[in-house]
């Protein structure tokens, strides 16, 4: 917005000092002009008045110029205000002006001093003009302060603006801040709880397991130990089937092992024997084949130096031989069985072979088969086979067994 005077553009207190110097100038003009004006009109209203009656001459200055002065003064206090009065003050202001104008120069025109008009008109104008001047003096003056209070009430309302604005940032910050603090307080929280109901979680499943782990140890040494039992059962009542039996058969399968030993040995040495009688025979053949004989001379007969004897070789094995032959003579039935099974188990703790049966010593023929081991112990190949052996082999696994828990026993 514009301002409406140069004023405008000044300070409130400039303003205020120019208004202070306008009234201070007004007033010492009017009552220059008012003293001027008694003193000058009040001959010219003796003049015109009887004697008697002279004395009031003063009177009709003094009252229009207490006009003028009503004039200045409400023109003064409406224009502060920012008002207008209308015509009626325009019209008594111009009327006093003209009637002191009149009455100053009245005596001088009526002795035809023109000089003396020109003088005495100076105070009347300077008062209309000066009452005239000043109302736009006024007017502009109290458009300057209405707008220099319009100006600070806008200024004031921006300023309390940018503070609400201000305020109102710093709240908005403040806010955001306590709901970002909130929210990690509440993330923290969240946090927290989850790290430990993890933690509860592991704890209450590391129990479990350990409730699970020792209810499977004890439910598995139970087991063990019922089959064990059970077992050890089986094999005592195995036992004494099996030496019943034994004391049943043992004359006779004695008299059959013997009768077969006599019979295998009757045979290996007739087949030496054959063998022998055929390489002498070949060897004599050779030898009358490579050498000419002369006539009439007969072949000598080879020496039996020359006989060749084929030598069989069996390769190395962990297990000493045994003597298949009388081995455990003197034992009884379960103490021959226990030596027997001994050896068995050495053999089977020193095997190398992916499958053990595929080990010369347990394949058929072999030392630990389960003929031969029901033969070295007097019985026959059918019950080596069906009886010793499984329970040879059962007797292992069961130490295998026993020595595994005693070591997990000694670890733990």
């Amino acid at each position: 917005m514009a301002p409406s005077s140069p004023l405008a553009d000044k300070s409130e207190a400039e303003v205020r000092a120019a208004e202070r110097v306008l009234m201070a100038g007004t007033w010492a003009i009017t009552a220059g002009a008012i003293l001027f004006s008694v003193l000058t009109v009040t001959p010219l209203v003796e003049s015109v008045t009887p004697a008697k009656w002279q004395w009031t001459a003063p009177i009709l200055p003094i009252v229009v110029d207490a006009a003028v002065v009503i004039v200045i003064q409400l023109d003064s206090v409406i224009s502060r205000l920012g008002g207008s009065g209308g015509a009626w003050p325009a019209l008594l202001r111009w009327m006093t002006g003209c009637m002191t104008l009149l009455l100053n120069v009245g005596n001088s025109a009526l002795h035809n001093d023109w000089v003396g008009v020109a003088v005495h008109s100076t105070a009347p104008l300077l008062l209309i003009v000066t009452a005239e001047a000043g109302l736009a003096y006024r007017r502009a003056i109290s458009d300057a302060l209405a707008h220099i209070q319009s100006e600070k009430a806008a200024a004031a309302e921006r300023h309390r603006q940018e503070r609400e604005a201000t305020a109102e940032r710093v709240r908005e910050a403040e806010r955001r801040e306590r709901q970002e603090r909130e929210a990690a307080e509440q993330k923290k929280r969240a946090d927290e709880e989850r790290v430990a109901r993890e933690a509860s979680e592991r704890e209450e499943a590391r129990l479990r397991e350990e409730r699970e782990h020792k209810l499977a140890l004890e439910k598995e040494r139970t087991e063990r130990a019922a089959a064990e039992r059970k077992d050890a059962a089986d094999r005592e009542e195995a036992r004494l089937r099996t030496e019943r039996e034994y004391n049943l058969r043992m004359e006779r399968e004695r008299a059959e092992r013997q009768a077969r030993v006599d019979k295998e040995k009757a045979d290996r040495e007739e087949r030496a024997a054959a063998e022998r009688r055929r390489e002498e025979r070949e060897e004599k053949e050779r030898l009358a084949a490579l050498t000419p004989q002369p006539v009439g001379v007969s072949p000598a007969k080879p020496s039996a130096a020359h006989a060749v004897t084929a030598r069989v070789t069996r390769p190395a094995r962990a297990v000493e031989a045994v003597v298949m032959d009388n081995e455990f003579a003197g034992m009884t039935q379960s103490d021959a069985e226990r030596a027997l099974f001994e050896l068995y188990r050495a053999a089977r703790d020193a095997n190398t072979f992916a499958d053990w049966e595929d080990n010369p010593l347990f394949a058929p023929g072999g030392e630990f088969c389960g003929s031969n081991l029901g033969r070295r112990l007097g019985r026959t190949d059918a019950a080596g086979r069906s009886n010793v052996k499984p329970k040879f082999e059962r007797w292992y696994l069961e130490s295998k067994e026993q020595a595994e828990e005693k070591e997990l026993a000694g670890v733990s």
